[in-house]
């Protein structure tokens, strides 16, 4: 099999792009790698990190294909990695940016709250927690992580309603930090992390751990990142039912 993730140094600073084609779905083998470089970072001498996508798309979400033909077991194994590297993001010692070059609902867009700053592609691009329209309920874990960003009013509503915003929504709304034109993310991606590596590393890194205290107390016992139910709503017949009509449209699509 291809690597699913291309690592690219910039001097101190280090870019994980995603590089499962066509939509950088999301299975386990990319997100233990993803998650093993987070988590190797700080002991390489990886002063920052950028999460990086492909023109059009970061991220469109768990491998929902795989996850349906693979059962249960493979779902579990999604899920699990998917955790994994959450805590990983929201734990790091490094600082991290996703650089989101296009469309990222789901999985795209919990990886990105994850992170420390966000910049995003101006254009027809959507971003959000749209787990309710495609069956699943969000967990809790994944609603305190966005609320901290956009609110806990904003939050209720993107979670409940699975909405998808623009990028100008986006941005209002506080679940992006910048827009560019989608030539500049990783440049405006990198020019970020040179800005705060420019500053008094201590200082600033200290500072930083202060600042995301409150996400570090979030995720601090691995157990509460998903719970039992969330695993188990992957199996209820609602869910599946939503799961195997929506790969349906996409062939018909196709």
């Amino acid at each position: 099999m291809e690597p699913l993730l291309d690592v690219i140094d910039h001097g101190a600073i280090q870019e994980l792009r995603l590089a499962h084609p066509p939509v950088n779905a999301l299975r386990p083998e990319l997100l233990s790698s993803l998650r093993e470089s987070v988590e190797a970072a700080p002991g390489e001498d990886i002063r920052a990190l950028v999460i990086s996508g492909s023109p059009g798309i970061f991220s469109a979400g768990l491998d929902v294909g795989y996850m349906l033909e693979g059962g249960e077991t493979a779902a579990l194994s999604v899920f699990q990695e998917l955790r994994a590297l959450m805590r990983s993001l929201a734990m790091s010692t490094v600082p991290t940016v996703a650089a989101i070059t296009g469309h990222s609902p789901a999985g795209g867009a919990v990886m990105a709250i994850c992170c420390d700053y966000r910049v995003m592609a101006e254009g027809k691009f959507k971003i959000g927690l749209n787990e309710v329209q495609v069956g699943l309920s969000v967990p809790p874990i994944i609603h305190g992580t966005l609320s901290r960003l956009v609110g806990l009013r904003n939050a209720e509503r993107m979670v409940v309603s699975g909405a998808l915003l623009s990028p100008q929504e986006a941005l209002d709304a506080g679940l992006v930090d910048r827009l560019v034109a989608p030539d500049q993310v990783l440049s405006s991606a990198l020019e970020w992390c040179e800005d705060l590596l420019a500053r008094p590393s201590q200082a600033m890194l200290r500072t930083r751990a202060v600042a995301r205290a409150d996400l570090v107390a979030l995720y601090d016992s691995p157990e509460r990142v998903f719970s039992d139910d969330f695993t188990a709503a992957w199996s209820s017949e609602e869910t599946q039912a939503t799961m195997r009509g929506l790969m349906e449209r996409l062939k018909e699509k196709g």
